[in-house]
């Protein structure tokens, strides 16, 4: 009755204030009130009486729905971790190994032989407890709940050929991520092509061997795996060597786990490292974005093999020179043939079936390039038995 008059009482209507009086003389008459004279005193006393149990109700509903808040969160929390476990068991064997975050830094022996640091995170080499050396990459930036992260490293880790490299374990624990590879002990391939004199480093049959052991991994990816996986950053920088000079792909499926960043167009929203991106990839005026589009880069990063230098040269004194599949495409029809890439007698062979298998992966649409399949046929015919391609130039395209 008090909280009905308290209602009433502040309605702000003249008339109400005017009932208000006479409901309190009425009560008064039948015993429900005691008289009151003064009807502003049983106004202020209504008013307070309601004002102080409205805080107190006010009180306990905001620390209750603070605490249902606490609960609800941790439940949540409680449950996402049961179903990451859940994953885990699902795949038994097959799955990498989780470790907590104290143990990923006793492997890296608190984070202190840096490796190098790319666009998805930095990368430090560490020991297992079994004497493996290891590879362990820090994500940053990562993208999607615990569950989602849990699912794609699943599907890294099925991978299994020996031209891609391992993942052996990972770590999830709230914002930290952490993905633990097997080390590769000769380094990327861009630290041998790029150098003063790459050639007497590799020599042209080990470039030849790590080029086809490329393509067989990528070939692996595209149509051997559980899942048909496109790399979309294939690159010297992402080909490790191991202690015998075997090429393994790395950093597959690292687009899905995190956000854009560095070698990661976020511009354009394209994936891939400028210089090596297939045009479609920019672009749907030039096809459909598909395996081909690592076909492509593949044949960039074949290229750079033979000329031993980036594509791109900024810094040439020559516009011929800025562009080395033009450069390389011109000197196909001249006397000096490729002895400016270090070719001898010997090597011309080798040079001239890389050389063309490159130009073909890098035509600009897609459907005049060879498939990775095809690209190994194209490895065991010889140098004279493959044709040369056209010539490529976007202006004829668009």
């Amino acid at each position: 009755m008090y909280c009905i008059l308290y209602l009433l009482y502040w309605v702000p209507f003249p008339a109400l204030h005017e009932l208000f009086s006479i409901l309190c003389f009425r009560m008064s008459r039948i015993n429900w009130l005691p008289h009151i004279a003064n009807v502003d005193t049983l106004l202020w006393a209504v008013c307070g009486v309601g004002g102080g149990s409205l805080l107190v109700a006010c009180f306990f509903f905001v620390w209750h729905k603070q605490k249902l808040r606490f609960f609800l969160c941790k439940k949540t929390s409680s449950t996402t971790e049961e179903n990451i476990e859940a994953l885990i068991l699902l795949h038994g064997s097959l799955a990498p190994k989780r470790y907590k975050y104290s143990e990923v830094t006793k492997i890296t022996s608190s984070l202190n032989n840096k490796l190098g640091e790319g666009g998805y995170g930095m990368v430090f080499k560490g020991r297992l407890d079994d004497g493996r050396l290891v590879a362990v990459k820090f994500l940053h930036d990562s993208k999607g709940d615990g569950e989602e992260f849990v699912n794609e490293v699943i599907s890294i880790g099925r991978t299994s050929h020996i031209n891609i490299v391992s993942l052996f374990g990972f770590c999830l624990e709230g914002s930290k991520r952490a993905l633990i590879y097997e080390y590769m002990p000769n380094g990327s391939l861009d630290k041998y092509i790029y150098s003063e004199n790459p050639k007497a480093i590799l020599g042209w049959d080990k470039l030849y061997t790590i080029a086809i052991g490329i393509a067989r991994g990528l070939e692996y990816l595209h149509h051997s795996c559980n899942t048909r996986i496109v790399h979309f950053d294939i690159k010297p920088q992402n080909i490790l060597l191991d202690q015998n000079f075997h090429p393994k792909i790395a950093d597959f499926g690292l687009a899905k786990l995190c956000r854009t960043k560095e070698s990661m167009l976020s511009m354009t929203g394209a994936r891939g490292t400028p210089g090596f991106i297939a045009p479609e990839v920019h672009s749907r005026t030039f096809g459909v974005v598909s395996t081909k589009s690592d076909v492509y880069s593949y044949g960039m990063m074949l290229l750079e093999m033979v000329g031993g230098r980036k594509n791109v040269k900024s810094m040439a004194q020559e516009s011929s020179e800025k562009y080395f599949p033009h450069w390389i495409y011109d000197h196909f029809g001249q006397d000096d043939g490729l002895q400016a890439c270090e070719v001898t007698r010997e090597n011309k062979g080798i040079a001239r079936k890389m050389s063309v298998i490159g130009l073909w992966c890098i035509q600009i649409l897609p459907m005049h390039r060879p498939t990775i399949g095809k690209v190994l046929e194209m490895f065991e015919r010889g140098s004279d038995e493959l044709d040369m391609p056209p010539r490529q130039n976007f202006s004829q395209i668009l």
